[in-house]
């Protein structure tokens, strides 16, 4: 369920003992602003070993405001959420990220801006976000393999970010993509998929307000395995619609040739809906395993749109969700 009121307590937010004792967030003040800038239940063992001092180690975001988007879930450990990913620029195996994005650097960061807008160019990463607050939003991330998490994320909406670059009315679409540098993303030098990492979303799709730009989670700064310094979190779809790393963002009329879409066409369309009446080709959707719960955790029924149907299943009306996956 999503709360619809904005009388939310930090404390049920966030609970308090994973703020990991707060410490002075990093040269991301932005003059005169309000904004400072900057997602295990595996049972493989993590090289990076003390993950709880990865935690005390990320600076926090000032400034963070509860969401009244939230949802009234409990939330997944730091542990759970920064040691099992799907990130394959830097590898394949859930463990893979967390153990080796010891030699990324995303500082510092800039975004390339183009196509059919009126405000286009190369923007700092401060610059992208400015002047918009950081909001703390708990959000359920479905994915493909049938797991589940549930996710407390800091960033800001992603439609309000696109409108300042006033796109025309030509574009349908925005198409993201991820950093492509095989000498820092040790994933890339294999051709696993076609790089650099490419999604997208259409217009109306962007300008949802549940769909955000995240920066960190937890409070802190966004970790390099779960997307620094900039990611997509678009909670009704499967997760890997929500892009890391984001370098470009591109308004086109023309929709986006998705990266998974490229690879595998039978199995992931563009779109990505939670529909648990679409069966991946070779497993299941109809239910979800919740990470952090034990290898032997119930699975629970998956729910149409990821629990967010009442927010966007209007953005569809038309539209065969079983053709257009």
């Amino acid at each position: 369920m999503v709360k619809k009121t904005s009388s939310i307590k930090s404390s049920e937010i966030t609970p308090e003992s994973v703020y990991f004792n707060r410490r002075k967030f990093v040269q991301a003040a932005i003059a005169g602003g309000t904004l400072m800038a900057a997602g295990s239940a595996c049972s493989r063992k993590i090289a990076m070993a003390d993950v709880s001092s990865d935690a005390n180690s990320t600076p926090d975001l000032k400034g963070v405001v509860p969401s009244s988007f939230s949802t009234d879930a409990a939330p997944n450990s730091w542990q759970d959420i920064t040691t099992y990913n799907n990130f394959y620029e830097f590898g394949l195996g859930k463990d893979d990220p967390v153990n080796n994005v010891g030699s990324f650097n995303p500082e510092p960061w800039s975004v390339e801006v183009s196509g059919e807008a009126e405000l286009i160019g190369k923007f700092a990463f401060e610059d992208i976000l400015k002047p918009h607050a950081l909001e703390e939003r708990i959000y359920r991330l479905r994915c493909v393999e049938a797991w589940s998490m549930v996710i407390p994320w800091v960033g800001i909406s992603l439609g309000d970010v696109l409108k300042r670059f006033k796109p025309t009315s030509k574009a349908r679409y925005v198409e993201f993509k991820t950093l492509e540098d095989p000498k820092q993303m040790p994933g890339q030098r294999r051709a696993v998929l076609d790089w650099p990492y490419v999604e997208g979303l259409t217009i109306a799709e962007a300008m949802n307000p549940l769909a955000i730009l995240a920066v960190g989670l937890y409070g802190k700064e966004l970790p390099k395995q779960n997307g620094a310094p900039l990611r997509l979190v678009v909670p009704w779809k499967y997760g890997f619609k929500s892009i890391k790393s984001i370098v470009s963002i591109r308004f086109t009329e023309k929709k986006p040739r998705n990266t998974w879409f490229v690879s595998a066409p039978r199995e992931y369309g563009f779109y990505a809906n939670v529909n648990p009446e679409v069966d991946h080709p070779r497993w299941s959707q109809a239910k979800e395993r919740p990470i952090g719960q034990g290898l032997f955790a119930k699975k629970i029924p998956t729910q149409m749109f990821n629990g967010y149907a009442e927010e966007v299943a209007s953005l569809y009306d038309g539209l065969n969700l079983r053709k257009n996956f």
